[in-house]
């Protein structure tokens, strides 16, 4: 369906945080998703990532991770220098000033007109599929999609170590998680760690593993992988429905 866009501002810590909103242009309600970036912010291959989300029936609402760093609308080049810059932006920023971009971006979401009550879901690539996967201890988060989370292993975030790991079955939400088996960055024994904490706390996540690098999804690398791509989104967007399908049979507190 097509689509259209606009931006927000949202003040969170006394800071403007920048949420890029992409949803159907027909007049509607619709489940609504916080994207989350990888750390190289909302440039073209991200955008276009939303955009994508939004033409199957989504007000997407992806917020700019490091606005307490970075001018407002700051694209970060995926290139050495670049790399450089989003890690550090991210090795600066503290786990509670993460936490309380959720909240706003999850509270916005809420008081959304376009956004059907009770079905908010997460989604995010690389340090943004562990920020998505970090929001859904948030109750009212009924799916999330992480693609290729990292750090929720090794607790690496931001500032300080992160918890999420040993706070995974405090998720009610349903999750997918989706790695690629030649990902450096979360390898073979940071998918088994994830795993067996979420198997230990009784939760069963859909999980998918393809044969790919690490941020197959974005169209602008070397490491990009269409195929894969291809094949991931048709999964997210079935996974997305079934969720929100069961959301609504079984509403919170029903």
């Amino acid at each position: 369906m097509q689509i259209q866009r606009h931006n927000e501002a949202l003040i969170v810590d006394d800071s403007l945080m920048r949420l890029y909103v992409a949803e159907p242009a027909e007049a509607g309600q619709y489940p609504g998703i916080v994207f989350y970036s990888d750390i190289y912010q909302l440039g073209g291959p991200i955008l276009r990532l939303a955009d994508r989300l939004a033409g199957y029936g989504y007000v997407v609402a992806a917020p700019e991770i490091f606005h307490r760093l970075e001018p407002i609308g700051t694209v970060i080049e995926p290139d050495d220098i670049g790399r450089l810059r989003g890690n550090d932006a991210a090795r600066r920023t503290a786990i509670a000033q993460y936490d309380a971009d959720a909240i706003a971006s999850l509270d916005w979401l809420q008081t959304y007109a376009a956004v059907a009550s009770g079905q908010i879901g997460t989604l995010g690539f690389c340090i943004g599929g562990h920020l998505a996967c970090r929001a859904a201890l948030n109750p009212i988060v009924r799916a999330a999609v992480c693609c290729y989370p990292t750090g929720i292993h090794s607790g690496k975030l931001g500032r300080d170590k992160a918890d999420t790991l040993k706070r995974l079955g405090e998720i009610s939400a349903r999750l997918l998680l989706i790695f690629g088996d030649q990902d450096p960055h979360v390898p073979a024994e940071g998918r088994d760690t994830i795993l067996k904490t979420l198997a230990t706390a009784g939760l069963e996540p859909k999980t998918l593993l393809y044969s790919a690098n690490h941020t197959f999804m974005r169209d602008d690398g070397y490491r990009y992988d269409p195929a894969a791509t291809d094949a991931a989104w048709a999964e997210i967007v079935a996974f997305l429905q079934a969720s929100f399908d069961a959301a609504v049979a079984h509403p919170p507190h029903s």
